[in-house]
């Protein structure tokens, strides 16, 4: 952990009592701050506000009140879900008071290597290839934080100079974080996600963007290579820039061809021996063997990870087999693109749960995909009228379920030996689960209790 003063002195106030929230408060305590942290919601765990005022720490609970605005705070520490259009945090940019995220303070307390992975899909699954990958040579430590689930500031204070630390950055923790700088950034691809936020997509792309706007041409940013507006977007960067292609050789980076993947002309692996499925793994192995090389890794290392690693909880999971089903749960497909490419991993037919939050967009994209793969579906959640449609024009039979969790035997009776029974829902979970981790954890438990056996 570095040492730094920036914090001494200062007034600060933490919002949010998120994982990365409290673990910021109690840091910027030993940062010498004095400390508030307000959640609008009241905790229902008493202990997380008495650990945080035997800290130190002033707690306001149950309401985000605007006359914090008037309280003399040198800086804010935002949980990044909060908007910029909250009342409280558009009172504090309208006065110039600084807003950060804890990816930020978790960035200025670091001091070794930063490895950052940021995009629409795919960063979890690449996150931790490449930690996995760079683990496997390392002589000192490589640990992996942020989006993925744990606290970016946490992690950092227990690593040093010779420490390695590879970090998925979402667009909303990106924008709260001014100086951060890595020395390899990922950007996995760009899709148009969370606009009910950014506004726009150029807002989103240059939030996106934010994770390489401090670096020079001594850094290196992997981008993904395969559409046009990807690579005009790299443009935009000042790093040396690594391309990675499941469609188009580059011989500056990582790409497929004829089945072989390739970096900077050197065969590394065949595809086919990659464990996890799809087209989209393919392409999240090719942005971390980039990383991995640029970070000195041997082949062996890569090909040891790509050969074992059967995925991330709720990104395309396998389940279980039973009965010639194959399970998967990929509740992080909140998106339509998400959908389309886990889809498109499979040879076999394919029984369908899908549905979720509407966000006011329909699902004609997903029609070719459904006629292609899908040999019946369950539809649920506030768009399960639109995604019905779809499966209506795709000529698929459809059915109605109250949730992803009661879809799971109606999946069953209409499957067959060799089918895949998926949930991949294209939607957000927030219509009738507070996360889709809590989605994807309710549909294993309810093919366990399905088929009598427990999640492989």
């Amino acid at each position: 952990m570095k040492k730094i003063d920036e914090y001494q002195g200062k007034k600060v106030l933490v919002m949010g009592f998120g994982i990365s929230g409290i673990n910021a408060a109690h840091l910027l305590v030993k940062l010498g701050a004095n400390v508030t942290a307000n959640d609008k919601a009241t905790p229902k765990n008493n202990d997380i506000v008495d650990d945080l005022e035997a800290d130190g720490i002033k707690v306001i609970t149950g309401d985000n009140p605007i006359s914090l605005a008037n309280e003399g705070f040198d800086i804010v520490v935002k949980n990044p879900g909060i908007p910029y259009d909250n009342p409280l945090v558009a009172a504090f940019v309208k006065q110039g008071t600084p807003i950060i995220t804890e990816a930020e303070l978790g960035w200025q307390i670091f001091d070794g290597h930063l490895v950052s992975v940021t995009g629409s899909n795919g960063k979890t699954t690449t996150t931790t290839l490449t930690q996995l990958m760079i683990a496997e040579n390392a002589k000192y430590q490589v640990k992996y934080a942020g989006n993925i689930g744990i606290s970016f500031s946490k992690i950092a204070e227990d690593l040093g100079p010779d420490d390695t630390l590879v970090t998925e950055l979402s667009s909303f923790q990106l924008l709260g974080a001014p100086t951060i700088h890595p020395h390899i950034a990922i950007i996995t691809n760009i899709f148009s996600n969370h606009l009910d936020y950014h506004k726009t997509r150029e807002n989103y792309i240059n939030a996106k963007l934010n994770i390489t706007r401090n670096q020079t041409k001594d850094d290196f940013l992997v981008i993904n290579w395969d559409r046009d507006e990807w690579q005009k977007i790299a443009q935009r960067s000042q790093a040396t820039i690594v391309p990675f292609s499941r469609l188009n050789k580059s011989h500056e980076g990582s790409y497929v061809e004829d089945g072989m993947i390739y970096w900077r002309g050197q065969e590394v692996m065949p595809t086919k021996d990659i464990r996890l499925i799809g087209p989209q793994n393919v392409e999240n192995a090719l942005a971390a063997i980039a990383a991995a090389k640029l970070s000195g890794v041997t082949n062996d290392a890569i090909k040891k990870v790509l050969t074992t690693f059967s995925g991330v909880r709720h990104r395309l999971q396998y389940v279980m087999e039973y009965q010639e089903r194959l399970f998967y749960n990929d509740s992080k497909s909140t998106d339509i693109e998400a959908t389309e490419v886990a889809l498109q991993g499979f040879d076999r037919p394919v029984v369908l749960l899908a549905g979720g939050l509407d966000r006011g967009y329909t699902f004609e994209r997903l029609v070719p995909y459904f006629k292609k793969h899908v040999k019946a579906m369950i539809v649920f959640g506030e768009c399960k009228d639109k995604m019905k449609d779809a499966g209506n024009q795709a000529g698929v039979p459809v059915i109605e379920s109250e949730n992803a969790i009661t879809a799971v035997p109606e999946a069953w009776k209409l499957s067959e030996p060799g089918d895949v029974i998926l949930l991949s829902p294209a939607n957000a979970s927030w219509d009738q689960f507070p996360s889709f981790e809590v989605r994807g954890d309710k549909f294993i438990e309810a093919v366990e209790k399905l088929t009598g056996k427990k999640e492989q």
